[in-house]
């Protein structure tokens, strides 16, 4: 992956189309693909406005939009790594907003294969080295997974939403 100054403008790179990690422009924002694949499949959800900070700053119909967005990323990386990745487990949504101050949302995969101490701890738990170790930087090896996901939000955006299993009502 190419490294340029669209990481000091996550927003305003993907609003310019100049950022590379954007997989698809949604209705609140657009989908990514994380910076570190450690867990692969790890996007983000990010607001189409710079100045948005937190969820509380917009309107109720953009706060239902991100969150329909949010759901609809996360259910896509949940399609894509039970299809593409071994050991896919589930998938984790949080939006904290401490490091980076403009509204996004992180959809974290989780795998059987994650180390026992920290498969069922949050993800920030992991080592500070894993972050930054290049063997885990995004790249073209995650490209099958980064077209999965596109794929999946597409088929999402058409309305090929999963169908509730029976007995749920």
């Amino acid at each position: 992956m190419v490294v340029g100054a669209w990481r000091d403008d996550r927003i305003g790179s993907a609003l310019r189309g100049a950022n590379p990690t954007v997989m698809r422009r949604l209705d609140s924002g657009f989908a990514v693909i994380g910076d570190v694949q450690f867990l692969p499949g790890y996007s983000v959800l990010l607001a189409d406005d710079p100045a948005v900070q937190r969820l509380s700053e917009l309107p109720r119909s953009g706060r239902l939009a991100f969150l329909s967005g949010m759901d609809r990323l996360g259910e896509a990386v949940e399609r894509a790594c039970r299809r593409v990745e071994a050991g896919f487990r589930r998938v984790n949504l949080e939006i904290l907003g401490n490091a980076d101050g403009f509204l996004h949302a992180h959809v974290w995969p989780r795998y059987e294969w994650e180390p026992a101490e920290l498969v069922r701890r949050p993800v920030w738990l992991y080592p500070r080295e894993m972050w930054g170790d290049e063997r885990y930087l995004l790249g073209v090896r995650h490209e099958p997974l980064r077209a999965a996901i596109g794929e999946e939000l597409d088929r999402l955006g058409r309305g090929d939403m999963r169908t509730a299993s029976p007995g749920v009502g």
